[in-house]
């Protein structure tokens, strides 16, 4: 999971050329084992931006180096937000599609930023109750 939220944080640095703090993990689940000695390959890409913040898509594949055996473990969508030299949000530049997968993934960005947004304001809600 270390592995994964850094992956996401330097692909959220890389689009807004600064400084990130983790906000949110989605559900991480496991599908195949990651077992001792795999080789363990990440890839992230951002999938929203909003003002300050970013979803990252982390994909982590396993590989078995003896036999080259290769299998994906598991994905997770981390939030991020950028922060300027006082550690205050910042905002990000757009993020823009070049084929239907990207726009599919920004669409579907969108809809659990609207969803996770829904849920801090329902958790604030029963706090203060």
């Amino acid at each position: 999971m270390k592995l994964v939220d850094e992956a996401g944080a330097l692909a959220a640095m890389r689009h807004s050329q600064c400084s990130v703090v983790t906000v949110a993990i989605d559900q991480m689940m496991f599908h195949e084992p990651i077992r001792i000695g795999n080789l363990v390959t990440l890839q992230a890409s951002l999938t929203y931006v909003g003002r300050t913040s970013m979803e990252v898509r982390v994909e982590v594949r396993a590989e078995d180096p003896i036999v080259g055996e290769q299998m994906h473990t598991n994905s997770a969508y981390l939030v991020y937000v950028a922060l300027n030299e006082q550690g205050r949000p910042k905002a990000v530049p757009g993020l823009i599609p070049e084929n239907e997968l990207e726009k599919r993934r920004m669409l579907d960005g969108a809809e659990r930023q609207t969803y996770r947004l829904q849920q801090r304001k329902k958790e604030q809600k029963e706090a203060v109750a």
